[in-house]
């Protein structure tokens, strides 16, 4: 059986080959240290694993559940919009719970692409935001994000692009994978492009609550639900990336779309884990204070192993990633981070992996605890 031929257009996710790799070399008895991946290890709020044990013997807690959520969880995260964001969102129209947002990507995608449409995807970027539209049949077109422009789209030079197939446009801010923060005017202005071109704008938006002072979303922009939607989840904010909760929020005509798609794709989240959510979502500023202090202090320690590469970066970026520029001269970054893996046996991220614009960069994750980041820097 041959298989389709959208599968020729995508590879296998750059992670899910290497990790093959440096599992093996810890098979070999390697003491491979992994600052490649961003999966929170810091345990979640004790009240979303009290909200999820304290429901599995319930009536009915193991039956198929709605496909738009428990109406307690889209009020809990509506709430959430409102006391963490400032933004009003109509629980019942505006917002459809996910089974992690990754798969809003996709249901986005099948919602509103067709075959040939085409995509603006950021390069850096995602990586899947390429490899969902390859697999729809829609054509993604690449605009650059360099460091000279703090990161963010420019916007005159899209405008002299011809767009007049473009249906949608991805963007991520705090940015992944650099870190990058977006002012208000920056996202004013990509409302105000995406309108004069009748283009969807998508703001997947979940490092807001990681090493950020100053959240944003797209949807604080006045009369943003015109035109642009947004992808949040729990997964860095409450630590509960195995869960796969997230969430989409846009105009009701937008998330009907969505939901069109995902009652078709899947059954429902899980009563359990849509409680302990809720339990999350009501968490207060202690735990983002608390989880902050935390990751502050691996960020201190991992600046220090950064400088042991000779690397710069901006101390002031958001997010669980230090974005790090290789010195001058350096071999490409694929090649730096395999020379690190197999001399020091610490593994991290090639910026090549999120475009070409990453060449010349190395990511590190701040999923490490402390003893290991130490270990690292011993080893240097």
């Amino acid at each position: 059986m041959t298989v389709a031929d959208r599968l020729h257009s995508v590879q296998e996710y750059y992670f899910s080959k290497k990790l093959r790799e440096v599992k093996s070399l810890v098979a070999e008895g390697r003491p491979i240290i992994n600052m490649g991946i961003g999966s929170p290890d810091l345990p979640p709020p004790a009240t979303a694993l009290e909200g999820l044990t304290d429901v599995l013997y319930q009536d009915g807690a193991h039956q198929y559940q709605s496909y738009q959520g428990l109406p307690e969880l889209r009020s809990a995260m509506a709430r959430f919009y409102k006391e963490r964001f400032g933004v009003t969102i109509d629980a019942l129209s505006e917002l459809l719970p996910l089974i992690g947002s990754k798969e809003g990507i996709m249901h986005i995608s099948m919602a509103f692409l067709n075959m040939g449409d085409a995509v603006l995807v950021p390069n850096p970027g995602y990586p899947t935001y390429t490899s969902v539209t390859k697999l729809i049949g829609a054509v993604p077109l690449q605009y650059d994000l360099v460091e000279d422009n703090d990161w963010l789209p420019d916007l005159q030079k899209l405008e002299q692009e011809d767009l007049s197939k473009v249906k949608l446009m991805w963007i991520s801010y705090p940015n992944m994978p650099t870190g990058a923060k977006i002012t208000f005017q920056k996202m004013e202005e990509l409302v105000h492009f995406c309108r004069r071109h009748d283009i969807l704008l998508v703001n997947d938006n979940p490092y807001s609550f990681v090493l950020n002072d100053t959240p944003t979303s797209i949807l604080q922009v006045p009369e943003a639900k015109h035109c642009a939607m947004e992808l949040n989840s729990l997964s860095k904010t409450f630590n509960l990336a195995g869960w796969r909760v997230g969430m989409v929020l846009g105009s009701a005509a937008h998330v009907l779309a969505v939901l069109k798609v995902k009652s078709n794709m899947d059954s429902g989240m899980f009563y359990g884990i849509q409680k302990g959510a809720i339990a999350a979502l009501e968490s207060g500023g202690e735990w983002f204070a608390s989880l902050d202090a935390t990751y502050r202090k691996r960020r201190d320690l991992m600046f220090k192993l950064v400088d042991k590469l000779h690397c710069t970066y901006d101390p002031n970026a958001a997010g669980m990633f230090i974005w790090a520029k290789l010195p001058q001269g350096s071999k490409s970054a694929e090649d730096f981070i395999d020379d690190v893996l197999y001399q020091k046996n610490v593994f991290i991220a090639p910026g090549t992996i999120f475009g070409s614009n990453g060449e010349g960069y190395i990511r590190f994750s701040l999923c490490v605890a402390e003893e290991k980041i130490i270990e690292a820097i011993e080893r240097f």
